[in-house]
């Protein structure tokens, strides 16, 4: 079982890109558990979700104490001090920040993959909702999913010109990571 914990604040889409690579990997045949962890419902307010995905059913519903990987949609939260608690050793970073990482931020990673998602989300999509570049990013840093079942997922979220802004900006994603192994 792959476990991803994702990080970010209220408005930049966490809990959807979670539930989209849960859609994601179903559409790639595997089973899946996705729910959100909210503290202060408000804008701006730090926000947690979580993934599971497995070759078989997953009866485990608590949240994610050891994630494989971290997804950080907000770069400022690379300074909370319990971010990386409970990271497998091997574990993933992938990172939405203007800045490639210049120092290993956590002893257990051996992969970090880091797009500026929120300047690509804004040239596709018109607006700061970074998830979908985010996730194509995922996909081409993991290797755990693959681009095309990513963009099915977005379809049963988005229909229309945001289909292919989201669509736009998640190919973006995958092809723009930058990928850093320790």
């Amino acid at each position: 079982m792959k476990e991803i914990r994702f990080h970010g604040r209220g408005g930049q889409g966490a809990v959807l890109a979670a539930r989209m690579l849960a859609t994601s990997f179903v559409a790639q045949g595997k089973y899946v558990a996705s729910f959100p962890m909210y503290g202060f419902e408000r804008r701006g307010a730090p926000v947690v979700a979580f993934t599971r995905v497995d070759d078989k059913p997953i009866k485990e519903k608590t949240q994610i104490y050891n994630p494989d990987c971290l997804v950080v949609i907000d770069p400022g939260l690379l300074s909370l001090p319990n971010l990386f608690d409970g990271l497998k050793p091997e574990g993933i970073l992938i990172l939405n920040s203007p800045k490639a990482l210049t120092k290993r931020p956590h002893e257990n990673l051996k992969l970090a993959g880091v797009v500026n998602a929120t300047q690509i989300a804004v040239e596709e999509i018109g607006r700061d909702v970074p998830n979908t570049c985010i996730l194509g990013a995922f996909a081409a840093a993991t290797g755990w999913i693959e681009l095309e079942h990513i963009l099915a997922g977005l379809k049963q979220y988005f229909s229309g010109e945001l289909l292919k802004q989201n669509l736009r900006s998640a190919e973006r994603g995958f092809r723009e990571v930058g990928i850093i192994k320790w």
